[in-house]
């Protein structure tokens, strides 16, 4: 069983190599170097070689911080990642935690109360739920769900929010007010002139 308690809060980074402008290697170092806490490297578009290749170099320069793996479980075992967030396609997350023992983190998208709870029953430690607004990061984004899931979820289940989906520099303080734990905004970061610049602004709402 999972649901264990972790340090799930401010800004939660994503990798995206078709997206950055400075490669997914640097772009984490940035992040790393702003005090992010939590690194799921996801890459749509690599071949398994690479995935695996990218995620030991990453899993090096990520010590002391959680390093997750989108989507792959083989990819998380192979390079002893602190665990694997899973989306609508993928693996169960009962079926998962099977493969990584009790230790290991599990994140997964939810897009409803409904679909939450089901989430937390089956050992999920923490919930991605989205896309929040309108976002062109995923091409096959599903439609916004607006602040008010948040809020719902937020009632009724006891484990961490992540919110990813259409979020920038201005509308994320009202994500965070909505009751989000963590927030994502890859476009506004990795495509940006300044990665820093913008993790930093995101990182000042948890501040205080």
């Amino acid at each position: 069983m999972g649901n264990k308690v972790i340090p799930i809060r401010g800004f939660y980074f994503i990798t995206d190599s078709t997206l950055s402008r400075q490669g997914n290697i640097k772009d984490v170092q940035d992040a790393l170097d702003c005090g992010v806490k939590i690194i799921q490297y996801r890459n749509k578009v690599a071949s398994t070689r690479t995935l695996y290749e990218e995620a030991l170099r990453l899993r090096r320069i990520c010590q002391g911080v959680i390093f997750l793996i989108n989507d792959r479980l083989d990819i998380a075992l192979a390079c002893d990642a602190d665990g694997v967030h899973l989306g609508k396609e993928d693996l169960p997350c009962s079926v998962v935690r099977r493969f990584l023992g009790r230790d290991k983190i599990i994140g997964v998208t939810v897009r409803s109360l409904k679909e939450a709870k089901q989430a937390q029953d089956e050992g999920a430690d923490y919930l991605g739920i989205g896309p929040i607004f309108v976002t062109r990061t995923k091409s096959d984004a599903a439609r916004p769900l607006g602040l008010q899931v948040i809020r719902k979820i937020k009632k009724q289940v006891s484990l961490p929010i992540v919110a990813i989906g259409g979020i920038n520099s201005s509308n994320a303080a009202l994500v965070v007010e909505a009751g989000a734990d963590a927030i994502c905004a890859i476009s506004a970061v990795v495509a940006s002139k300044d990665v820093k610049k913008e993790i930093t602004r995101f990182q000042g709402l948890f501040t205080g």
